[in-house]
């Protein structure tokens, strides 16, 4: 399956009102129409899934005011928005519901249990209507999966989960927790995820970790990946009000599709791009996939 890109640097891309904290959280309430449009762009290159705008939709991006009162509100709108945009496609196109690590992209030292199923609950109510799966993504620590795993039970929900880890780029096979990667993919297949990826990272982290995933998921369960473009470091280094993370210059669709060709000769079957992978990232991709 070919996954979509970036949200928040396609909405930037195309002229959506964006700004941090917020980050793509803010077309929600101010362009709603431009995160259609967003969806729509990845589509047209050749994604057969969308991905909720929801990933923002947490108090370290939206502030504890805004979430509490329309947290649960915010979340159903992505999830109608992504809706609009599959049905409108020419071809079936999935909707994954993205539930974010809760206190912050990259900390998974900031998890705070106690605190956590007031902020994923609601999420996980204002996706369900329209979600054909569960998509807990940029994950930094295996607490965080079984978080997911929790709310959707509480939910009572039987939709398929996928869980995306994010790895550490300086540490090779671990997650950004410090916690190994063959640990987190045992971990996934535990708590009946269909499928474990890695995202928000490295594509060269991601090629490593892909081939340690191989080796410990059992038939049945899926593998794959979507890098961000970000330079080395910087997506550890920046955070979500303090600045965008520079994109590489050796990252082209080109050039990452070499990347997704390698994850595709080892066995992976699911593949996209993150952060900054724009249209032409996907639409190479989808050449790739068409090709395997």
């Amino acid at each position: 399956m070919v996954l979509d890109g970036g949200m928040g640097r396609e909405l930037l891309r195309i002229g959506a009102p964006f700004q941090q904290p917020e980050w793509s959280g803010l077309a929600l309430w101010e362009g709603p129409e431009w995160v259609v449009q967003a969806h729509a762009n990845f589509v047209e290159a050749g994604a057969e899934m969308v991905t909720t705008n929801s990933y923002a939709l947490v108090p370290f991006h939206i502030g504890e005011e805004r979430f509490a009162a329309q947290g649960r509100e915010l979340a159903a709108l992505s999830s109608r928005l992504a809706r609009q945009a599959a049905d409108a496609a020419g071809s079936p196109v999935v909707v994954a519901g993205s539930l974010p690590p809760l206190f912050g992209s990259y900390r998974p030292d900031l998890f705070v249990a106690e605190r956590s199923a007031a902020v994923i609950d609601p999420l996980v109510d204002g996706l369900a209507e329209h979600v054909d799966l569960w998509l807990g993504e940029t994950l930094g620590s295996i607490v965080e999966a079984r978080t997911v795993r929790a709310a959707m039970d509480r939910a009572g929900s039987t939709v398929p989960l996928w869980i995306s880890y994010t790895l550490d780029d300086h540490v090779p096979g671990t997650l950004r927790s410090g916690e190994p990667v063959a640990d987190a993919v045992r971990a996934a297949v535990d708590l009946g995820a269909q499928a474990v990826l890695f995202n928000c990272c490295q594509a060269e982290t991601i090629t490593a970790a892909i081939a340690t995933a191989l080796e410990a998921v059992p038939q049945g369960v899926a593998t794959g990946g979507y890098a961000n473009r970000f330079v080395a470091g910087h997506s550890g280094e920046v955070r979500a009000n303090a600045g965008l993370a520079t994109f590489r210059d050796d990252l082209d669709p080109s050039s990452y599709g070499g990347f997704v060709a390698e994850w595709l000769r080892m066995g992976a079957t699911l593949v996209g791009g993150c952060c900054g992978m724009e249209p032409a990232h996907i639409r190479e991709i989808a050449a790739l996939v068409a090709a395997a």
